[in-house]
């Protein structure tokens, strides 16, 4: 059997501000883990975006060197096609 015992009352006290403190930090503590995690979705998607634009400058870079490349061939070609058949 369990009997009742008495608590201070300092220890009461010093439990219910706790709680209390404890209670009225969690919205702020919410709000600030809401606002980094925001914040880090956004510079990802920022430098996303950066990775993303300089891939397809590449991809654009490389795609005009094939056909400035092709151009240059094409007419390689028929002169060499035209130059053989002058001397066949």
């Amino acid at each position: 059997m369990a009997y009742p015992t008495s608590v201070n009352s300092q220890v009461t006290d010093s439990v219910t501000q706790v709680n209390t403190k404890v209670l009225g930090d969690a919205p702020a503590s919410s709000m600030g883990n809401l606002m980094v995690a925001t914040s880090q979705a956004l510079s990802n998607a920022a430098h996303n975006a950066t990775t993303a634009q300089q891939q397809s400058s590449i991809t654009w870079q490389a795609a005009t060197v094939q056909g400035v490349s092709n151009l240059y061939s094409i007419d390689t070609a028929s002169t060499g096609k035209a130059t053989s058949q002058i001397f066949a």
